[in-house]
């Protein structure tokens, strides 16, 4: 049975996903591994999807590649990236961190800008990758309530996920734990879990597989933007945080 405290506030605010990288590099530096490393998993979302059209016709086979190219990234992704800037990738995880207290606002607002503009560029990069106009808006229209509560349940579990692993001193199975859960919520939710605003707004870009159509983006980020605050306050329920004791302090 592991004997591993859970982290304290210190070390939640450098953990991958819940701080900003043990490293302890400047803001540039990880302001741009956060663009990068958001342009490189939407590099990996569309380009597996325009790849996957382009070998079957088979829809379910499609998804299966979709979600295991997807899946695969993110776990190299956030092993990469996770001690230099946090591995966010994704405006919830950075809101949830903040609204936590791990990391500060104004890194918050300069870390989703960061990945909004690195999801842009990788949706021009997938597109050029397979000789597609550098911005084709998607006319992939992605509507309805189950799809809605879909990027609930699977912003929820998302966020459940990676501060339930880092909360109980697991932050090294973090990046697993993220890439099986996308991977997974591709194939149970009704809205293949986009769980990321900027990787939604990306998405616009690529009239493909991948894509979702702009009139369908604000309800995908709105309900994302719910299921933050519903694994705010299940973390808050789940986990309540309490840093170990400081040697030698008195028992009360």
């Amino acid at each position: 049975m592991s004997t591993e405290m859970p982290p304290d506030d210190a070390q939640l605010a450098v953990l991958p996903e819940t701080g900003t990288g043990t490293l302890g590099l400047d803001l540039v530096r990880r302001l741009a591994a956060e663009a990068l490393g958001t342009a490189l998993l939407i590099i990996a979302v569309i380009g597996s999807g325009i790849m996957a059209t382009n070998l079957s016709s088979d829809v379910g086979l499609q998804l299966l590649e979709n979600a295991a190219a997807t899946g695969g990234a993110l776990i190299g992704l956030i092993l990469m990236f996770g001690a230099v800037s946090g591995a966010h990738f994704n405006p919830v995880v950075t809101l949830t961190d903040r609204f936590l207290g791990s990391t500060s606002t104004s890194d918050t607002v300069l870390y989703v800008i960061a990945q909004i503009f690195g999801g842009c560029c990788g949706a021009v990069l997938a597109n050029l990758m397979f000789s597609l106009p550098a911005v084709e808006v998607s006319t992939n229209i992605r509507s309805g309530g189950g799809i809605w509560l879909s990027e609930v349940i699977a912003t929820v579990g998302l966020l459940l996920v990676i501060q339930g692993c880092v909360r109980t001193g697991r932050a090294s199975v973090v990046p697993f734990a993220v890439g099986a859960w996308i991977a997974g919520a591709y194939w149970f939710t009704s809205s293949t879990s986009f769980a990321n605003p900027a990787v939604t707004i990306a998405r616009m870009l690529s009239d493909s597989f991948a894509g979702i159509a702009p009139s369908s983006a604000p309800m995908f980020i709105l309900m994302q933007l719910i299921g933050t605050v519903i694994a705010f306050g299940l973390i808050r329920l789940f986990y309540p945080h309490t840093p170990p004791p400081v040697e030698g302090s008195p028992d009360v």
